[in-house]
């Protein structure tokens, strides 16, 4: 019965009101891309970036703009970071972690890596017994999983 008269309510609010509930009751949360990009010689993009913990060195990515579809927001970034451009571009994996929703791409480029932004120190394609000791061991786990080793 109490279902059935919250329905007949809900139905007769007029729908800004309705989006207006929905949204003050719905958790709030940030959207990040990130890809494992390979080049023609099998060697991986890795930015070594400012804002990241321990190391610094990881797969490159950032948070996904109001109204951005996550590729679109991978390849901004990747382009506002190191002017490369992306080609086969594939959705490897998309998770929620607690407030945080991560799509992880797996893709190529070619070209030299520029650093554009303040945010990156160094960009290196590497090969993957090369990556940095002290880097994450979930980027480094990433990483294993896209590549399939």
């Amino acid at each position: 019965m109490f279902k059935q008269i919250t329905a007949k309510i809900w139905r007769k609010l007029p729908w800004y009101l309705r989006a207006k509930i929905i949204r003050f009751t719905q958790a709030k949360f940030t959207v990040s891309v990130a890809a494992v990009i390979t080049n023609a010689d099998g060697k991986i993009l890795l930015l070594d970036h400012v804002y990241r913990p321990a190391s610094g060195w990881g797969i490159p990515g950032g948070f996904v703009d109001f109204g951005e579809q996550p590729e679109a927001a991978l390849r901004r970034e990747l382009r506002e970071e190191t002017e490369l451009e992306l080609e086969n571009v594939r959705l490897f994996r998309a998770r929620i972690l607690k407030k945080h929703v991560e799509f992880i791409f797996e893709a190529n480029a070619n070209g030299e890596a520029k650093i554009l932004s303040r945010e990156i120190l160094r960009a290196e394609w590497l090969d993957f017994e090369e990556m940095p000791v002290e880097m994450s061991g979930i980027q480094k786990a990433t990483i294993k999983e896209v590549l399939g080793k």
